[in-house]
């Protein structure tokens, strides 16, 4: 039944793959397609804004018109960039989006029927933790589209979704075995719930970090009379706008890694008899926690906007990448249940 089980389990975890390199293309299209639409839409803006500069030189005789006609003509390509960034989702972005879900079903199919087979939670190991963080990722990423369209970051998640789940099938794939007794634990639950949780708001705020990046660059050289390029982010929020999202999400991923923290606090002093040893993965979780609580005070109380604070975002983020990957792996210590 077991066995069974597993392979149901690998099945649809390959079918989610796939399905998530198929939604991969389809939010590839759909950027490319913003890209042209971005260009026509401000080249259009341009076009109205000099036609409004040209009457406004003809009307200035006496009548003192020439600044509201400027100021028109920038309102003009204002309404026209506005407009860019207001078009409607396109095909490919909604079946880029359909496919998401599809692959996310397949993708808890997947994780659920791997925790039934091994008759507790599925993520006693780096396999099942990789399997249900990045299910834990999209999940995050689909229920905030009720609250915010961040579809755009469509690509980055499932690309990384299928990037780790990849990834971890090949080099980290383990047989079901029974639960460690210091795993025994339901604080583990609550402790890799949370943590789970935190990376998903975390890796939306991290993408939304490298958009504001992009979108500063690109602001500045259009301020400065240059071609700004990369046109498809012209039909995405601006810099301020991208870094007042990626803040928001940052805290509430903060929140729950507090929660990660506090509740490993308490699963150790079960396991082990005491709340904090300064091993290698407590060490490394703690310094996440510093770097995104220094990224969220510089923001709120020092006054670091712009790139500043999304260098910091990003930075932050590696961390948590490093975490998983190289102290999860090349780091021997209490927390060593990667299961290779």
């Amino acid at each position: 039944m077991v066995s069974e089980l597993e392979y149901i389990s690998t099945i649809a975890l390959y079918s989610a793959m796939i399905v998530y390199a198929i939604a991969f293309v389809f939010y590839v299209v759909d950027l490319a397609n913003r890209s042209g639409d971005g260009s026509a839409a401000l080249a259009a803006g341009s076009g109205r804004a000099a036609g409004a500069r040209v009457s406004g030189a003809a009307l200035t005789a006496g009548a003192g018109g020439t600044a509201t006609l400027v100021r028109a003509a920038a309102e003009t390509g204002a309404s026209d960039r506005a407009a860019a960034s207001r078009q409607p989702r396109s095909r490919a972005l909604r079946i880029g989006f359909s496919l998401t879900v599809l692959a996310f079903a397949l993708h808890l199919v997947a994780t659920v029927l791997r925790g039934i087979g091994a008759e507790r939670v599925p993520w006693a190991n780096m396999y099942e933790f990789a399997l249900t963080a990045t299910c834990a990722i999209v999940l995050v990423f689909l229920l905030v589209q009720f609250v915010v369209d961040l579809r755009f970051l469509g690509a980055l998640i499932t690309g990384m979704t299928v990037l780790f789940l990849g990834l971890t099938k090949i080099n980290f794939y383990v047989a079901i075995v029974p639960l460690q007794p210091a795993l025994d634990s339901y604080w583990l639950v609550i402790h890799i719930l949370v943590a789970v949780l935190a990376v998903g708001f975390l890796t939306l705020s991290f993408g939304l970090a490298v958009l504001q990046l992009m979108q500063t660059k690109r602001e500045a050289r259009i301020a400065a009379g240059e071609a700004g390029g990369m046109d498809f982010l012209s039909t995405l929020p601006r810099a301020v706008r991208l870094e007042d999202l990626a803040y928001r999400l940052a805290i509430i991923g903060f929140v729950f890694w507090t929660f990660t923290l506090i509740a490993g606090s308490i699963w150790a002093e079960r396991a082990w008899s005491r709340y904090w040893g300064w091993d290698t993965k407590e060490v490394w979780t703690f310094v996440i926690w510093v770097l995104y609580a220094g990224f969220i005070h510089a923001r709120a109380t020092r006054g670091w906007r712009g790139t500043r604070s999304a260098w910091l975002n990003v930075i932050a983020y590696a961390a948590v990448i490093f975490n998983f990957s190289i102290v999860n792996v090349f780091f021997k210590g209490l927390h060593a249940y990667s299961g290779l």
